[in-house]
């Protein structure tokens, strides 16, 4: 409903509250029993003939001023604000909600519940293609038979309604789908026809993710799991007009969400940090054994016992040296956001953080860190995860980009023959052409992963929001929205050291020697082994430490196994092998010698750097793991170091 004036009351977020507070508190002493919300996106054509349709079929079997009907208008461009703002001066029982953005069809729907006056909350799609005479019996499920939800289905057996083949196939897939991955009992979860307690509604709109066409399977499928009463009954429909479902965006968009509650309420619950340990400690010994499928074990300890010490020794004190300049970029990246810290107790942060990482899958060492510089230095929470967010962002530019200019330099300067020749001869049955041209269409990749670069440094440093100007040529539909938020979140890592110019080039300079010595440690390990060093000439050591250094370590992006251990071996022996004509039994053993000492700098930094801080590394994953589920921890403090 529109303000006193006529005019709706403006909003900074964009939606216009007309209507709420004292309308809603007057509805409601009034003793309005219904709510009926008609969401709607451009129906200037239709909404007028909707809601006087609605109003008369609500007259026919509640008493006049028992309900009201909401026009729930969704950010439209075309005069149904107009409309419907019309209607609600004409009559006080129509109310109407304007956006100026678009917040999906969930998104309207829960705005428009929050604000409502009725205890039976209902809804349906505006053009009317579910028969009204069915609108008594929605309300009766709630109002007088005590269901906390109601739904009609086109798809109970018996009932089905006639759809053209190109509604019906995806609707049908889409529910059976629906009912095997996330084990509901209903047939139809889409048909726009519902009605639920506002009881129900206060305790399940909060856990409704999807603000768009999953907002009513969503609904439907935490009622189920939360053990509400949900009624299903057959209606008569007819589609009417063309659908607004686009069933290529929209099913994969649909798609990606079912996977995502399914996570939520199938897998996620079960994940315990018990299991999770168990379960990478077991994944971490099966990648090993299967190497031995591939290795004769012998061949390996051989490999072992003829290692030079004395470049291994080198090796471990390169890659120490990285790490005072990991806790330097981190203090730069806190600069960018306003705090000031001192490096020993930054490197000391950054190294108890990794610690976590090699002791728990999934990256838990990541929040472990935050949870050190909040309880130790008072640097809340969001700014830490916003940090670690810049630093394994422009972790993951580097190590990209090392790969790719490898394989650039590759094809500019046709060493992919070479290659190609080497894997053939190393790995039999597979012809130089196919390895030549394999390899040729990842420099390709590896060009675009640098050009890639450069896009996302620019987008970054710009007031204008490229990434959004992109993707919302191809749509404009909320799920546009979901897309161009998930990249602009991957930017804003680099956004958020982009400040000024000496800023990112000086944490984009230090991510680049960081890596370098990492690469340099791999390089001075595998020079300790004759074999290796044999095998390869200087440029080629050079170019396949590299290249193997980089994929290893993107390969460990996956978090299944604590600090990648089975992983980076895997990927890092493949290329050794493939590249540079080392024998596999020296290739993996280097392999586990490069990662076994820089998981031991690791993890002595680690220990000496808890025990200094007095941080325990389990309480910290229990501390963080308690944010995720209620928010910022109480308790957490305890007396920094100056206390």
């Amino acid at each position: 409903m529109s303000s006193p004036d006529g005019r709706p009351d403006p909003d900074p977020d964009g939606v216009d509250r007309a209507g709420v507070g004292t309308a809603a508190g007057d509805a409601a002493a009034d003793g309005i029993r219904v709510s009926v919300v008609l969401p709607a996106f451009n129906e200037a054509a239709t909404i007028e003939g909707t809601v006087r349709t609605t109003v008369g079929t609500l007259e026919g079997f509640l008493p006049n001023d028992a309900f009201e009907v909401i026009v729930a208008e969704d950010g439209c461009d075309d005069d149904t604000p107009e409309i419907a703002d019309r209607l609600a001066r004409e009559d006080d029982r129509v109310r109407h909600f304007h956006s100026d953005r678009r917040l999906g069809r969930g998104g309207a729907l829960e705005f428009a519940f929050e604000r409502a006056a009725g205890d039976t909350l209902v809804y349906f799609d505006t053009d009317l293609a579910t028969d009204m005479g069915h609108l008594e019996e929605l309300v009766a499920k709630i109002d007088r038979e005590g269901y906390d939800v109601a739904t009609g289905s086109r798809w109970i057996p018996g009932d089905e309604a006639d759809r053209p083949a190109k509604r019906g196939v995806p609707s049908r897939g889409f529910n059976l789908i629906v009912r095997t991955v996330l084990r509901s009992r209903l047939r139809d979860h889409q048909c726009g026809f519902k009605a639920l307690s506002r009881e129900a509604f206060e305790e399940l709109h909060e856990a409704v993710e999807d603000d768009h066409w999953f907002w009513d399977t969503e609904l439907l499928v935490r009622a189920q799991r939360r053990g509400f009463r949900v009624a299903e009954f057959p209606v008569e429909w007819e589609p009417q007009g063309d659908s607004k479902v686009d069933l290529v965006r929209d099913v994969f968009g649909m798609g990606s969400q079912i996977v995502r509650l399914w996570w939520q309420l199938s897998v996620s619950p079960r994940i315990t940090r018990t299991r999770t340990v168990a379960a990478g400690v077991v994944l971490t010994v099966a990648a090993l054994a299967l190497m031995t499928v591939y290795l004769d074990p012998s061949a390996v300890l051989a490999a072992f016992e003829g290692a030079d010490p004395a470049p291994v020794a080198a090796a471990t004190l390169v890659y120490l040296l990285s790490w005072p300049l990991r806790g330097l970029r981190y203090r730069d990246i806190l600069t960018e956001l306003g705090y000031r810290e001192k490096l020993g107790f930054l490197t000391g942060a950054v190294f108890i953080s990794q610690t976590g990482n090699l002791v728990f899958p999934a990256r838990a060492g990541d929040a472990v860190r935050a949870y050190v510089v909040k309880a130790r230095r008072g640097i809340p929470y969001p700014t830490g995860f916003a940090s670690l967010a810049a630093e394994r962002v422009f972790d993951l530019l580097t190590i990209t980009a090392m790969a790719g200019a490898v394989l650039a330099g590759l094809l500019v300067t046709d060493g992919t023959s070479a290659v190609a020749a080497a894997v053939s001869a190393n790995v039999p049955g597979v012809p130089p052409a196919a390895v030549s041209r394999a390899i040729q269409v990842a420099a390709g990749i590896g060009v675009v992963a640098v050009a890639s670069l450069f896009v996302i440094v620019a987008t970054a440093r710009s007031d204008r929001n490229y990434v959004r100007d992109v993707v919302s040529r191809f749509s404009s539909d909320s799920y546009v929205d979901y897309v161009a938020g998930v990249i602009e979140e991957f930017t804003a890592g680099v956004q958020t050291v982009a400040g000024t110019r000496a800023s990112f080039a000086r944490v984009g300079g230090v991510s680049v020697v960081v890596w370098t010595l990492d690469v340099v440690t791999a390089l001075l390990v595998l020079a300790a082994f004759p074999a290796a060093v044999e095998s390869m000439t200087v440029t080629q050591l050079v170019v396949v430490g590299f290249f193997a250094v980089s994929v290893g370590n993107l390969a460990k992006v996956l978090p299944l196994s604590p600090g990648g251990i089975g992983l980076y071996e895997a990927a890092f022996t493949a290329l050794v092998v493939g590249l540079g004509g080392v024998p596999a039994a020296v290739a993996f053993a280097a392999a586990v010698l490069d990662h076994a000492v820089k998981n031991a700098v690791t993890v002595a930094g680690g220990v000496v750097s808890m025990i200094g801080f007095n941080v325990s590394l389990t309480d910290a994953v229990d501390e963080t793991a308690e944010l995720d589920e209620e928010g910022e921890p109480e308790g957490s403090e305890f007396p920094s170091d100056d206390d």
